[in-house]
């Protein structure tokens, strides 16, 4: 079964860079999509960026120009570069994607932003 696992979380000053990496443990060449979501304290679920086999790439309203993703098929990876954060960035970021019978999530990794 496919593992995602989350690393790269931290505190970071207001205005500062992070990047966030996700390692799966089976080869990710063959899934169409994977993405990057995340969860504030007291609010649901939402969806940071997304990208596909193909290149695209689609960003939330709030990220985009700021944040980019990645993948790496030779490395299994995916990556999250965050630069120019904000305060409201604060949050757990999930990787995961999805096949046609299940969603597949990691277990999260904490973003702090604050001076």
């Amino acid at each position: 079964q496919l593992q995602l696992v989350e690393s790269g979380g931290g505190l970071v000053q207001p205005g500062g860079s992070l990047r966030l990496s996700c390692a799966a443990s089976e080869n990710i060449a063959g899934r169409y999509g994977m993405g990057w979501y995340r969860q504030a304290p007291g609010k649901q679920r939402e969806m940071v960026a997304t990208v596909f086999g193909g290149g695209n790439t689609n960003y939330a309203d709030s990220v985009r120009g700021r944040f980019t993703i990645s993948r790496d098929n030779a490395k299994n990876t995916l990556w999250l570069q965050m630069d120019s954060v904000k305060p409201e960035d604060t949050a757990v970021y999930f990787c995961m994607t999805w096949d046609s019978t299940r969603d597949y999530w990691g277990q999260g990794t904490q973003v702090t932003v604050s001076s």
